[in-house]
């Protein structure tokens, strides 16, 4: 897309990103939500994406149910949009969640001894809801992102990510540096691990290989860093969360570390197909699609 294109992009993103966000939190959500279901969705071509990926992964599976799924894939796409955007609004909305799993005990050892914590995650329910809620606990945690291909629209997404919690770094050589001095003071971040990467090996995700980075398991073993896998499972009404730190991938070859992190995504992923962004191009390389 030209630098002409993604500014107009942007334009568009900017005025409906504005006007939405001067509703009510309860309305802005599900409005967010439509917006991205009925029309965003199918004009931007991120439906076509979806129902693609969902074809490739499960064959047997009818169009219609794909449509079906896709839909929903871009309707949570919106409310999860909107919701990082009203980050502060959504922290109190959260007020009440309360995290559960078998990895907080290890999370709370790790706190108390100073140790790393790296979290692993993916474009699944709202990424950002389990950093709420550990935040509101009293957990500093920062975060490495990879930056949007439209760079107008960056700008602004980043603030999501950066106005709150602990230091969040952009992807590349200072961002990598900032990152590892941040674990390496014993700090806590988030990585999201679930996006195709052509320096990455080819990793089982759903049961096809699909171009993994191995960093978060390479940056633990570096820092002698936990490794907690977190979700945030929205809810049946669309606007709660379920809240779940996963028990701690074991530490090893980062391969193998990694094809783990993948099967806890991919189980989230099966129970909750609609709630994950199938739009991304996960299963392609260089030579495009495996």
């Amino acid at each position: 897309m030209s630098a002409r294109a993604d500014w107009l992009a942007d334009r568009v993103l900017r005025g409906l990103i504005g006007s939405v966000m001067r509703l009510p939190y309860r309305s802005r959500v599900p409005v967010m939500g439509a917006a991205l279901r009925r029309a965003i969705g199918p004009l931007a071509g991120y439906r076509r994406r979806a129902m693609q990926n969902l074809a490739l992964i499960y064959p047997d599976m009818s169009a219609e149910t794909r449509k079906d799924i896709a839909n929903n894939v871009c309707d949570n796409f919106g409310r999860t949009l909107i919701e990082n955007y009203s980050f502060r609004e959504f922290a109190r909305h959260l007020q009440e969640t309360e995290a559960t799993g078998d990895g907080l005990g290890a999370l709370a050892e790790a706190a108390d001894a100073k140790r790393p914590v790296v979290f692993v995650t993916g474009h699944f329910g709202n990424h950002e809801a389990p950093r709420h809620v550990l935040t509101r606990l009293g957990h500093n945690i920062g975060g490495l992102y990879r930056p949007m291909a439209n760079s107008y629209f960056n700008d602004h997404y980043a603030k999501t990510m950066t106005s709150w919690g602990g230091p969040v770094f952009a992807q590349g050589a200072k961002g990598t540096i900032g990152f590892a001095r941040h674990l390496k003071g014993g700090g806590m971040g988030t990585l999201l691990f679930d996006v195709n990467s052509d320096a990455g090996v080819p990793i089982d995700f759903l049961g096809r290989p699909a171009m993994t980075a191995t960093s978060a398991a390479e940056f633990a073993l570096k820092f002698d860093a936990l490794v907690l896998p977190y979700f945030g499972t929205r809810n049946p009404d669309g606007l709660t969360f379920s809240v779940d730190v996963e028990a701690p991938i074991a530490p090893g070859d980062p391969i193998a570390m990694t094809t783990e992190m993948n099967a806890r995504l991919a189980a989230r992923v099966t129970e909750h197909p609609e709630q994950w962004f199938w739009v991304h191009k996960r299963w392609k390389n260089k030579q495009g699609r495996i």
